[in-house]
């Protein structure tokens, strides 16, 4: 009776193995089969992309500027030239701003119309970046040629764009979302408390906000000072470029939207923010009639502006062979590679020291859009920037953001241009410690260790960090800030002793650092790039090249595959529940940023999101 219960169990086992183990085997194949399959889907939608023309410019066409994108400094990671079709849910800042000047200039455009609505994320769509998108919209309307505007919903950015147009157009129905500027930080300190997650910091500067969002549930009073302080800067000059392109005060525009909050047509006629109100139909007709567009069933003769830049954008050839290397430090700065979102510390020293080793690259202009970070990912950028000073001129062009880690590295530029609208300073330092002891002991797990040393152990999450194990971080801390001071100090050329007293982790606008001496001139990228072509002997007949360089669809496909996840094939939600989602994402994607072997950063405040 044994034996036979025992070659029950073994054929048990062994059909349980075999069913095991074809469940396995199916599942590789299929995934296998997956991977394929993707593979080939991804294939078939570039062949298709590749066999598409390039849009044709007729004489007479429209510029289409459909705002319905996120505009980014940087080039996009992937070069999928051709696959959009013309339509682009991103696009490059020096891109479209080149095109749009080229198209100046162009017999075969008649107009720039613009239409639809921003889509920023991350550092995307910042007001500094759309200052300089407004720059050269200015430029083609100084041609001559008209610019027209028509939206049914405008936010403040769009809006901002839009009023630079020589006509804008409302919907009846629409409205203009302009109530003013905000910044709502989310607190996380209730929520650690009541699941007992443990934080303890050290910082320096009593400006330097960062931490506030883990250790308080409201602003500190020198937080909402200096947010008070930035929002009025930035707003007021938003609202004086605003007035200067519609022909009205920024005292009348506060008072309409002040008055409307959210401002109606009619209103908007009256305090002339719009010059029309109008159907979309009747703006199409209107165009189809400007085009020489008879046919009821076609629309007026157009090419979109992400074709354009691509295809038809011709920029002169040097004839010299001097070229301006633009690297684009774009995101939070992480110790190590990073990933494309991030400005990788590894990654880019490695970057800018095959640029100043490059004999042919006779300037580099660092585009800084960051909020900082790993004091580590920082320092090994500066070092080799650097570096490259003493062997060729490098220029800092800083875009929406260059604050706290995006300072640091901006610091030793030959010259430091900004926005107005730019977020900068923030000099500053943080360190940030958490720990389970109390989440993990009221769920029954417990902790013990033996140690060799009296601060053996000590960088752990287990527990809370004792009263000395606390100084010594602070003193970590007190000495990198120490350091940050003496390099502002000696790359801006100011006293140490001033630099204390504007640093404290507080941000600026752009237009307060020059003030400040923290920036020397107010300008754009180009006004940069060309400043360094100057300084570099080259005049103005020099090429410009760009890193970090999009990657290619097989290097693409590479990455793309190596870091597959399931998960994020999944449809994005939208409304409400996107931006919890967002918001949410948001958060854990700051937190796996600080990644400071030494859990030091210079970051600004996390919670600076203007709406």
């Amino acid at each position: 009776m044994e034996g036979l219960k025992q070659a029950s169990l073994r054929f048990v086992m062994k059909n349980f193995i075999t069913s095991m183990l074809g469940a396995l085997v199916a599942l590789v194949v299929f995934s296998t089969g997956a991977c394929l399959l993707f593979i080939f889907f991804i294939g078939a939608i570039v062949a298709m992309g590749q066999q598409k023309k390039a849009p044709e410019v007729t004489s007479g066409s429209y510029l289409v500027f459909d705002l319905s994108a996120n505009i980014t400094d940087a080039p996009p990671p992937i070069d999928l030239d051709g696959l959009s079709a013309g339509r682009n849910d991103v696009l490059q800042l020096r891109s479209i701003t080149r095109a749009i000047r080229f198209a100046a200039h162009d017999n075969r455009i008649r107009g720039v119309f613009l239409l639809g609505n921003l889509s920023p994320k991350a550092l995307g769509s910042g007001f500094a970046a759309l200052r300089e998108v407004r720059a050269a919209l200015s430029d083609f309307r100084a041609s001559g040629k008209p610019v027209l505007a028509y939206f049914d919903y405008a936010t403040t950015r769009d809006f901002y764009l839009a009023s630079v147009a020589t006509e804008v157009a409302i919907d009846p129905y629409g409205l203009i979302h302009m109530p003013g500027l905000a910044s709502q930080p989310v607190f996380y300190a209730g929520a650690f408390e009541k699941y007992g997650i443990g934080i303890q910091v050290t910082r320096v500067g009593k400006f330097k906000s960062y931490v506030e969002p883990f250790t308080r549930t409201d602003m500190s009073p020198e937080n909402r000072e200096q947010l008070q302080k930035l929002l009025d800067d930035v707003w007021g000059s938003l609202i004086s470029d605003i007035g200067r392109s519609r022909g009205v005060t920024a005292e009348a525009i506060q008072a309409t939207v002040d008055a409307e909050g959210i401002i109606r047509p009619a209103a908007a006629l009256k305090a002339h923010l719009v010059d029309k109100v109008a159907y979309r139909d009747e703006m199409i007709d209107r165009l189809k009639k400007e085009t020489g567009v008879t046919s009821a069933t076609e629309s007026f003769r157009q090419v979109p502006l992400g074709a354009y830049a691509r295809t038809a954008v011709r920029p002169p050839v040097p004839s010299g062979h001097g070229q301006v290397a633009v690297v684009y430090a774009e995101g939070d700065i992480v110790d190590g590679e990073g990933d494309s979102t991030e400005v990788g510390g590894a990654r880019f020293a490695r970057e800018i020291r095959s640029l100043r080793e490059d004999s042919s690259v006779k300037a580099i202009v660092l585009r800084v859009n960051s909020p900082g970070g790993s004091v580590s990912g920082a320092e090994t950028i500066q070092r080799e920037l650097r570096l490259a000073g003493k062997a060729k001129p490098v220029i800092v062009s800083m875009g929406s953001y260059a604050a706290s880690g995006g300072y640091w590295i901006s610091a030793y530029g030959n010259r430091i241009f900004a926005e107005p609208t730019t977020i900068t300073g923030s000099i500053g330092v943080f360190g940030i410690q958490f720990d389970v002891q109390k989440l993990a002991n009221e769920h029954g797990i417990t902790f013990d260790s033996v140690k060799t040393g009296k601060y053996a152990g000590s960088i752990t999450i287990e527990r809370p960090k004792t009263e000395e194990e606390m100084a010594v971080l602070q003193r970590m801390v007190d000495w990198v800030y120490s350091q940050f001071i003496a390099k502002v100090a000696e790359g801006r050329k100011l006293k140490p002793t001033f630099v204390e007293e504007i640093a404290q982790g507080r941000v600026w606008s752009g237009a307060e650092a020059k003030k400040l001496g923290l920036v020397d001139e107010l300008g754009s990228l180009n006004d940069a790039i060309r400043y360094a072509g100057k300084q570099a002997g080259l005049g103005s007949n020099f090429k410009v090249v760009e890193y970090p360089r999009s990657k290619n669809l097989s290097e693409a496909l590479a990455e793309i595959l190596g870091k597959y996840e399931p998960a994020s094939l999944h449809a994005r939600e939208t409304g409400l529940v996107g931006q919890i989602v967002d918001e949410l994402e948001g958060a854990f994607a700051r937190l796996r940023a600080l990644n400071d072997p030494r859990g030091i950063y210079a970051r600004m405040p996390m919670e600076i999101a203007i709406r």
